[in-house]
């Protein structure tokens, strides 16, 4: 029996039936339910607690996504060297300890727009470390075989949070204001960290033999991802699609509470129609990638997304919510997957050695504009106005499809069983 096969031989027939996957799942969905409170007061918190301007939001939108492009390598090959599990635990832990400081400073009648950028930028850079250490982790818990089920099971835990979570957000910002909300978000760090905690069973131990200095890994997963046609197409299109996104996601709120006159209550349904979208997302992914192929699924989706980032701009007030919760639902299952399908790429190609720079690589390249874009739509929605400037940013959205078009994703079929040893780009697929 090989090594596979006998590691495979020892895991659950089930992911349900999985102890300490069935933990990390319970502890991403409690995680993403309190996230939902963060996601709508703490913009909601700037722009009706402190009257902030469209540049200070693109601000708060940057501040969020700042520590991607600045950490995002260091934190993946410093995860590298050290086991998944207590990372995770810590992040979770400082991300509680950092949310409570938003109801605390607002009671006492305090709270500045400073707090909100500084308290993003922490919040962020312990995310950061979180989705890296994360997305490291499941390969050694589950084989590569079943990675498409266990990151399916991931977003069903996002469509679970995304079903309920907006809309008692929404009611509970209405009820005690922005600020108090994020109390709710802090206590579910909390839980989260104590549901990896109690994770058994012992981590592979961090590959020591073939260490170099930090400057030194970091590059190798550099090189591993530009060296891989597929995930250099990845990573273009995520980058690009990013970016244009950031920046009407910086301007959204600005946008359909002002000018569409929706009130927060009703984008919390507008969320919660998401997670619907999102649990069906998460449904079809196997199977769409089984009939139609990972490279169009990839393409298709990619595609898709362009198109939905110009449903704001084209709403009015008279069908602003129809329109906006039909969007909201659709847009998340095209989300869904699209990221559990490039994801589950990704670490199928990569070698366990790598996941932690290889991811974070990824991460960075797919994420790390998400600031620029930010910044952007907050300076061209305050000199162009909302509506063009969305306009304007879906535009640019089209362009990701050719990133993935004109590249060798749209051929590929099936994922890849195993990942190359040495550190080279997977041509196998």
């Amino acid at each position: 029996m090989s090594k596979l096969s006998a590691r495979r031989a020892g895991r659950p027939a089930s992911l349900w039936r999985h102890p300490a996957f069935l933990k990390l799942w319970a502890a991403r969905t409690v995680s993403v339910l309190g996230s939902q409170f963060t996601r709508l007061a703490l913009p909601l918190t700037a722009a009706l607690f402190l009257g902030a301007s469209p540049t200070a939001m693109g601000l708060l939108a940057a501040a969020s996504a700042a520590p991607i492009p600045l950490f995002g390598l260091v934190a993946g090959a410093w995860v590298d060297r050290l086991p998944r599990r207590p990372v995770l635990v810590a992040c979770d832990l400082g991300s509680a300890a950092l949310l409570a400081l938003v109801p605390a400073l607002a009671l006492a009648g305090a709270l500045r727009m400073a707090h909100l950028w500084a308290i993003a930028f922490l919040v962020g850079t312990l995310n950061v470390v979180f989705s890296v250490a994360s997305q490291a982790y499941l390969p050694a818990l589950v084989d590569r075989a079943r990675l498409i089920e266990g990151n399916s099971r991931f977003e069903v835990s996002r469509a679970i949070g995304q079903m309920g979570g907006p809309s008692l957000a929404g009611l509970t910002i209405q009820a005690l204001g922005a600020p108090l909300a994020l109390a709710v978000d802090a206590v579910s760090f909390l839980l989260s960290g104590a549901l990896l905690g109690a994770i058994g069973g012992a981590e592979p131990a961090p590959d020591r033999v073939r260490r170099a200095p930090l400057p030194r890994e970091v590059r190798e997963g550099l090189a591993f991802v530009f060296a891989s046609p597929y995930l250099r197409a990845v990573a273009g299109a995520g980058a690009l699609g990013n970016f244009c996104y950031a920046g009407t996601e910086a301007l959204y709120l600005l946008f359909v509470t002002g000018e569409l006159g929706v009130t927060p209550a009703a984008i919390g349904v507008v969320f919660s129609f998401g997670g619907l979208g999102a649990f069906l997302g998460a449904s079809l992914t196997g199977r769409l990638a089984a009939r139609l192929g990972v490279g169009p699924v990839l393409v298709g989706t990619t595609a898709l997304l362009a198109v939905l980032n110009f449903v704001p701009a084209l709403a009015t007030p008279a069908v602003a919510l129809p329109v906006l919760v039909a969007a909201g639902f659709l847009g998340p299952v095209v989300v869904v997957v699209n990221v559990v399908t490039g994801v589950s790429l990704r670490q199928a190609l990569t070698p366990a050695r790598l996941q932690g720079r290889v991811n974070a690589t990824m991460y960075v390249l797919t994420w790390g504009a998400v600031p620029l874009g930010g910044l952007l739509g907050g300076a061209l929605g305050q000199a162009l106005g909302l509506r063009p400037t969305i306009l304007l940013t879906a535009t640019c959205h089209l362009a990701a499809v050719l990133l993935v078009l004109l590249s060798p994703v749209r051929v590929m079929r099936a994922m890849p069983d195993t990942a190359a040893d040495d550190g080279a780009a997977a041509e196998r697929a």
